[in-house]
């Protein structure tokens, strides 16, 4: 899987990377996207995903937000996870579970209607192409699944340069609306829609 570069503080997602790694072995367990759901306090000093990516060197992705909170009577312009306890971690099972043992507030996801305990997981290529849309906007909209009606569904395009140079989907489709916007979606989870120019876009 090409690797996203980890983000700077001043974007709206927040993707952390271990900062080097060994020679990996011949053979390697999956790895993969697992969903994850942190219980700790919105205020705590150490949230899961600095613990994971800080102590434990792992890859973890948290859409993130801008917003204003009051602090000491004043309000502070603040970036936030935009699902308190939502994250993804890119991992295998054998190396994360040992680590969600020891971390009391956190807990994997589970597949509603799946096996017993069997852990959410996202696909590499929806989970690259949905961190590649929030890199490329400054100011990404995130829609929770209910949020999303059929109306809201635009016209499929593909994307023709620009730094989403190859990716397909649909346009955001909201009455009043006047710019272009791209909706990438991790299905069932979470959508965000993104800013694209007129002069990028492809109709299919």
């Amino acid at each position: 899987m090409a690797m996203t570069e980890p983000r700077n503080d001043n974007s709206p997602g927040r993707q952390e990377t271990p900062a080097s790694a060994a020679a990996p072995p011949k053979t390697l367990p999956a790895c993969y996207w697992f969903v994850l759901r942190d219980l700790k306090r919105a205020n705590a000093k150490m949230p899961a995903y600095r613990q994971l990516s800080e102590s434990c060197g792992l890859q973890v992705f948290i859409p993130m937000q801008w917003c204003l909170t009051q602090k000491k009577g004043q309000k502070i312009r603040e970036e936030v996870p935009f699902i308190r306890d939502l994250l993804f971690v890119r991992s295998t099972r054998e190396a994360l579970d040992p680590i969600v043992e020891r971390i009391r507030t956190l807990q994997y996801r589970y597949v509603k209607g799946g096996g017993y305990c069997q852990p959410l997981v996202v696909r590499d290529d929806d989970m690259d192409r949905f961190i590649a849309a929030v890199a490329a906007s400054h100011a990404p909209e995130y829609y929770l699944p209910s949020e999303i009606t059929p109306g809201m569904i635009g016209k499929r395009v593909r994307i023709i340069g620009g730094p989403l140079n190859g990716h397909e989907g649909n346009l955001l489709s909201i009455r009043g609306l006047h710019k272009k916007k791209l909706l990438v979606d991790l299905p069932g989870l979470l959508a965000v829609s993104v800013e694209v120019s007129p002069d990028y876009l492809q109709l299919l």
